[in-house]
């Protein structure tokens, strides 16, 4: 029997027109209503995934370059997943849902009582990603945006007096006694008074004290600053790195050393690693898409083209796919873990452009382990393999469409509970007792 593993998904592109692009549009379902998001939230729960991760970003990013973000829709438009999040609860009683939050939008009063309701309303199931994104700062009168460990020293603060303001009502506060008719106890309740470098409030809060704990936290990054507040703050670690025994292994130790320099345990933070499989019948049909994947045609390398152009907010199809990139054409706003993401591992100075590109439209196989395209029960195999290495488990990447969810997940979850890698059973106590579950 293998060892259990976490599973959650990770809603890719955010909250918004799902479907679009890809054949299964026709299935009419509305990305702008509830239905599409709630019908596969179930089946997620049905499956024993412990959470939902709904990615999102704010901002369109810089003005000059909108169109690059909404002309195929990988960009924007999108909803705000904080409010989805209420829909998806109402449709299931075990699943977590970590809804994208960045703390430029969110004064820390509002934020702690919004997401206090929520996690009472929710029955403990809520997490929040919190992420750092700076691109968004002219939207929120924070122009100039702090700098990227500036922007994690605001998410610090942010997220300590938040956890002050739920912490400001002790639990021997909330009297509750209809005999002497006393609700509550005033003179318990801390005051809270935060003057911070980014924020300034009084408290208490206005809101109950948890009776299962806190809302979970994750958090996405890989910087050295961003391993560090993952280790001082989070409960699950979104990470992308390569999938062999000494990149999982080395990755997880630098997230284990940060959590033990906090003060805290390894095992309070669960590592999961973000994978986007493509589950096919056989293995002869994994060998014929790995095979015509080996020479993209022009229309490929241009949906990757497109894909990057809105990640990186310069138009990659405009420039001379025959020659080396250039990467003064990126400005100093451009992430540069999108750049390093789009040139991999070549030699940039002397790699044509096309070459870059048609990289990514190349596929691998699982069995292998030069890609992730093969059957289940080669999945499975590495994800058994993940968990021999110490792994806490994996996050499913894509949008939430049911088309997305079942092809990914029909044969898959039956093979995982056989070997024992998948919960059957959820515990009680919301999605933090789920995640210390084992």
């Amino acid at each position: 029997m293998s060892r259990p593993q976490h599973f959650g998904w990770f809603l890719a592109r955010g909250f918004g027109p799902h479907g679009w692009g890809h054949p299964y549009l026709d299935w009419n379902l509305r990305w702008t209503e509830p239905a599409l998001y709630q019908d596969s939230a179930r089946t997620l729960e049905q499956a024993g995934f412990d959470l939902l991760i709904i990615e999102d970003a704010p901002s369109l990013g810089s003005a000059d370059t909108i169109d690059l973000r909404v002309r195929h829709a990988f960009g924007g438009p999108k909803h705000d997943p904080l409010l989805l999040a209420p829909y998806l609860f109402a449709a299931t009683t075990r699943l977590g849902v970590v809804p994208t939050v960045n703390p430029a939008a969110y004064l820390p009063y509002t934020a702690a009582r919004q997401f206090a309701t929520l996690q009472h309303l929710s029955g403990h199931r809520l997490g929040l990603n919190v992420v750092t994104d700076t691109g968004s700062a002219r939207h929120f009168a924070t122009a100039p945006p702090p700098s990227h460990d500036g922007a994690y020293d605001r998410a610090e603060e942010w997220l300590t007096s938040i956890r002050a303001l739920w912490n400001s009502w002790p639990d021997d506060a909330l009297i509750a006694d209809p005999v002497s008719g006393v609700y509550a106890d005033g003179t318990r309740l801390a005051p809270v008074q935060h003057r911070g470098e980014y924020f300034g409030f009084d408290g208490p809060l206005n809101a109950l004290p948890f009776t299962d704990g806190e809302p979970a936290i994750v958090s996405p990054g890989g910087s050295g600053r961003g391993l560090g507040f993952a280790g001082a703050n989070s409960d699950v670690q979104l990470a992308l790195a390569p999938l062999d025994e000494a990149s999982v292994r080395s990755y997880r130790a630098k997230i284990h050393a940060a959590t033990v320099d906090a003060g805290r345990a390894p095992e309070d933070v669960k590592i999961m690693f973000a994978i986007q499989p493509v589950i096919v019948s056989s293995p002869e049909e994994a060998d014929r898409l790995v095979a015509a994947s080996r020479h993209p045609d022009d229309g490929a390398v241009r949906r990757i083209a497109e894909k990057h152009s809105s990640d990186l907010e310069t138009d990659l199809t405009a420039l001379d796919p025959d020659r080396p990139l250039d990467l003064a054409v990126f400005g100093g706003h451009v992430s540069q873990g999108s750049i390093k993401r789009l040139v991999g591992a070549h030699d940039v100075r002397t790699t044509p452009l096309r070459t870059l590109l048609a990289a990514h439209a190349r596929l691998g196989r699982i069995s292998d382990r030069t890609g992730f395209v093969g059957t289940a029960d080669e999945f499975a195999d590495l994800i058994e393999e993940l968990g021999e290495w110490g792994n806490d488990g994996v996050l499913l990447w894509g949008d939430l469409h049911p088309v997305t969810v079942h092809r990914m997940l029909d044969e898959l979850v039956p093979i995982l509970r056989r070997r024992g890698i998948l919960r059957s059973e959820y515990v009680s106590g919301g999605l933090r007792a789920n995640l210390q579950a084992f």
